[in-house]
């Protein structure tokens, strides 16, 4: 049995934990935050409770795919996470702690891979080689919307 990886960034932003956290269980803004999930579908839920669901529109490069997440956990200004599984496999889970830091927030994005054998052949197969290289274009696209998002909470 393969051992999951954890792969994560961070970056501190000039506001309170509750407002980083506030900022990122918006399904929406979380779409336009990030570098592939260019749209979602709400299923069940209010924003940022455990149980809510949404289906997500994925692009990398000339592959499109979908994932459906559902909210796992929901500690205001500590931590949110949500599950991905693709056809009911578990995929990963996408999360984020907050830590009140001097100056701000810190903000820890991370990923979870929690992909079996057969998943991780499917993603090959919907995604292309991507899915042999995940960590890194996770770690690379993670950048990307923690930069977004800071951009996004301290606007000049």
């Amino acid at each position: 049995m393969r051992v999951p990886q954890e792969v994560a960034e961070r970056i501190t932003v000039a506001v309170s934990p509750a407002v980083a956290y506030a900022a990122v269980t918006s399904v929406r803004r979380l779409v336009r935050l990030s570098p592939e999930c260019f749209a979602h579908w709400v299923r069940a839920g209010r924003d940022g409770e455990v149980g809510q669901r949404w289906i997500g529109f994925n692009r990398r490069g000339p592959h499109l795919w979908f994932a459906t997440s559902q909210v796992v956990i929901a500690r205001p200004a500590e931590e949110f996470a949500f599950d991905v599984t693709v056809f009911g496999q578990p995929v990963s889970r996408w999360g984020y702690r907050f830590a009140e830091v001097p100056g701000g927030t810190e903000i820890t994005e991370y990923w979870l891979d929690r992909r079996s054998e057969p998943a991780r052949l499917m993603g090959r197969r919907l995604t292309g080689r991507v899915s042999d290289v995940r960590p890194q274009a996770n770690a690379e696209g993670m950048r990307t919307t923690l930069t977004r998002l800071k951009r996004h909470l301290e606007p000049r």
